[in-house]
């Protein structure tokens, strides 16, 4: 592909399960495509996915096949609704959940090579914080801690910040307060674990913003869609549109970081070639 243009890597995380994560990198997907990007939506939960089964899609392949060398990245590309790209995981394949770090290293590498033109990858994580998450949220340029109401929450999103940052460097990190009942409820989530990890931890919060505790969300579930395509004007939905057209205008990275990141060549190449202009 000539000169690719730098891609755009959120990961979508929260340090437990139930949280909605899944459902927010889903719906954060549809509304960032409906705005115009072309939207990449990775499951990277290895041996449990569920994106598929969210959306109600029936994929014929997965990355067990990509890891077993019998798909390429590519291949395994599935159509989603409402232009979203996905590439599903596998479902109860247990060594899907302990790969080596050679092999996460691989899948990450792979993104590179993909000639498909993609604006913004979306990683939705597993849960808790196993080799696999701290590897794929480490790789991302952006990093969203999705956070409810409950100590449980607090404390395990508190957890992934403490060893993103400690461990691997991760200085910044986006917190979405999932499941509010008001605006200010919201600001409320986000100032409990922002007053824990000011005092304990050197690391820059941003409130990204919040989803609100919507009866819709869970009609959508149970239809196997996502709310922002079932329904599109639900307080959730729109605040997904909300959260798309912050992400949006966050600023793009000018350069790769220090350590393996999704999409690193299309991060290079043009700083390269603005290089290679300049003489």
């Amino acid at each position: 592909m000539a000169n690719p243009h730098p891609v755009r890597v959120i990961a979508v995380t929260g340090g437990k399960g139930g949280v909605g994560k899944t459902n927010v990198a889903v719906n954060l997907g549809m509304a960032m495509a409906h705005s115009g990007k072309k939207v990449l939506l990775l499951d990277a939960d290895l041996g449990l996915a569920n994106i598929d089964v969210m959306l109600g899609l029936h994929p014929q392949a997965n990355l067990h096949h990509v890891i077993t060398g019998e798909r390429t990245l590519e291949e395994i590309i599935v159509d989603g609704p409402g232009d979203l790209k996905i590439i599903p995981a596998s479902s109860g394949i247990k060594d899907m959940a302990d790969l080596d770090p050679q092999t996460h290293a691989g899948l990450i590498q792979a993104f590179s090579e993909l000639s498909q033109d993609v604006d913004v990858l979306i990683v939705d994580t597993a849960a808790g914080i196993s080799d696999a998450v701290t590897t794929f949220t480490r790789a991302a340029q952006e990093v969203v801690v999705v956070v409810c109401d409950e100590p449980a929450s607090i404390t395990d999103a508190y957890a992934i910040i403490k060893l993103m940052s400690r461990e691997h460097g991760v200085y910044r990190f986006r917190i979405l307060a999932n499941r509010a009942e008001s605006p200010q409820h919201g600001r409320e989530i986000y100032t409990k674990i922002a007053k824990v990890t000011d005092r304990f931890l050197d690391v820059a919060l941003d409130y990204m913003g919040y989803v609100p505790e919507d009866d819709y969300l869970r009609k959508s579930v149970k239809k196997q869609r996502a709310v922002f395509e079932a329904f599109p004007r639900s307080k959730s939905a729109q605040a997904f549109a909300n959260l798309a057209d912050k992400a949006n205008k966050w600023p793009m990275p000018m350069s790769a970081a220090g350590h393996l990141e999704f999409f690193v060549e299309r991060l290079i190449q043009p700083i390269n070639n603005q290089n290679v202009e300049a003489v």
